[in-house]
């Protein structure tokens, strides 16, 4: 479902037609030994009839002088030398991928003067281009581009990154394609329809991971019910589609360590159920899963890499429908905890579904940490817009490792207040709680809620309403479904959890 490239890296190359793609860094001259164009005559004349500045991943297109081994040349900014992080050389690589499109064959000069580039930054840049790359468009029957430039949809475009570091930049390219995989994979489950993706076929796509050693269960509904998961069982009895709780082990570290545990909301579809949403904008609840998505997208980057950790992955995957069998207003439901909720809102479900998956996490694997990601609440947008996530937490170690997991990758968290005062609010007169504490501080009061669930487990909630899906499109990102916590969380195990 993405658009394919085939990159390599080399120490010396020349392009043999197709495009050519330079750097530059703002006041500084352009990257030489690339026998494309006269650096002084062309580009520098170019750049100054076009007021290209070279800013950061911007872009100068130029028409190939007559006798250049390119058909066509492309300048990408760096900004001013000296300044480039990591998430920088991804923007920088998915501005180059943007300039592509039906191109057979691209030769990119990586090295700039006045620029450090290492053999990291060459795979971040690398990165950066599978990321952009990604479209979704499995059910487009015309693919206007392509039948234009008459390239066949299968037919790879050959990228050559030529740098001083070729050998080891393709070395750690291979964890760059682990990670792209990972969240790609995340993008595919957010943006397929749901008449297509229920929860049996997203179980199925997380039984796909056996194939790089990820070992995979999956709980039938009437396993659930042996298991007292009256909470998650209640959101799904609406639906003809029987809910799914699949279990995902990668076993990468020290035998009989204590693993690190992610669990994800996986609300195939949420119609509100008995609590119905307006129909304006419904079709965006397709996308209610992209916690589940994430947590199957990280899976799959800790095994494609063979991550140095045991980690556990935990998806509930049900729908929420308003059919006669639905949970009413009012119902009180059994969690797998013993604890009672009354359900005010059937709405608010994915805490539901979320609480009986904590529980048997830590009730099974005992693990170091609990982290869960859910597209959970409305008032996280109102909050935090789609630029943090917000963060719920009982550990503050935790919450500062993810909080600098996502200033590395640019997957922005903003830790959120929490305490009993909020707690308060989703006591309930008939059971031990409710499923919602009103308007007001409603994702506060939904992080109390799921906090009931984890005992004295180090715990974070990732409200991810705002980030994945429908999040403001970048260099790097030009999909409704973003893929947002696959890099973050793969960034902490890789930072703070490897052995």
């Amino acid at each position: 479902m993405s658009a394919k490239f085939e990159i390599s890296f080399e120490k010396t190359a020349e392009p043999s037609g197709g495009y050519a793609i330079l750097l530059k860094a703002s006041e500084a001259e352009t990257a030489a030994g690339a026998k494309v164009v006269d650096p002084a005559s062309v580009i520098a004349r170019a750049s100054k009839v076009a007021g290209f500045s070279a800013k950061l991943a911007t872009a100068l297109d130029i028409v190939a002088p007559e006798g250049s081994a390119a058909e066509r040349i492309f300048v990408i900014g760096l900004g001013k030398p000296g300044s480039l992080a990591t998430h920088d050389w991804l923007k920088v690589g998915g501005a180059s991928a943007s300039k592509i499109k039906n191109a057979s064959s691209v030769t990119i000069f990586l090295d700039a003067p006045d620029v450090e580039v290492g053999p990291q930054q060459a795979a971040d840049f690398a990165l950066g281009m599978l990321l952009r790359a990604y479209s979704f468009d499995t059910y487009k029957t015309k693919k206007a581009d392509e039948e234009t430039a008459g390239k066949s949809r299968n037919e790879p475009t050959k990228v050559v990154i030529v740098t001083a570091a070729a050998r080891e930049a393709a070395e750690i390219f291979k964890v760059s394609q682990a990670v792209a995989g990972g969240v790609n994979l995340a993008r595919d489950l957010v943006n397929e329809p749901p008449n297509v993706l229920g929860p049996v076929e997203f179980a199925a796509k997380a039984k796909e991971l056996e194939a790089l050693g990820v070992e995979v269960e999956v709980l039938t509904e009437q396993e659930m019910q042996k298991l007292g998961m009256g909470a998650l069982l209640g959101v799904a009895q609406g639906s003809v589609r029987p809910p799914r709780l699949a279990i995902m082990q990668w076993k990468g570290g020290k035998s009989g360590e204590k693993p690190v545990a992610f669990i994800g909301k996986g609300v195939v579809f949420d119609t509100g159920g008995i609590s119905i949403k307006p129909a304006a904008g419904m079709e965006d609840m397709k996308g209610d899963m992209g916690g589940a998505a994430a947590v199957t997208g990280l899976m799959h980057v800790l095994a494609a890499r063979k991550a140095a950790a045991n980690v556990v992955g935990i998806i509930g995957l049900v729908e929420n429908m308003p059919d006669g069998n639905a949970q009413r207003p009012g119902d009180i439901v059994t969690s797998m905890s013993g604890q009672t909720i009354e359900v005010i809102n059937t709405d608010a479900e994915g805490r539901l579904v979320l609480c009986d998956a904590l529980w048997y996490c830590n009730d099974r694997f005992k693990p170091k940490f609990m982290i869960n990601l859910a597209t959970l609440t409305g008032a996280i947008l109102v909050a935090l817009g789609n630029v943090h996530a917000g963060l719920f937490s009982n550990d503050d170690e935790l919450s500062e490792q993810l909080t600098a997991a996502g200033l590395v990758t640019r997957e922005k968290l903003w830790r959120m207040p929490m305490g009993k005062e909020y707690d308060k609010m989703i006591d309930s007169k008939f059971a031990d709680m409710k499923n919602t504490g009103g308007r007001h501080a409603g994702s506060i009061t939904a992080a109390h809620f799921l906090k009931r669930f984890v005992q004295d487990t180090p715990w974070a909630h990732l409200d991810i309403a705002g980030t994945a899906m429908g999040s403001p499109l970048d260099e790097i990102n030009q999909s409704w479904g973003s893929g947002f916590g696959v890099r973050l969380l793969d960034e902490l195990v890789r930072a703070n959890y490897e052995s």
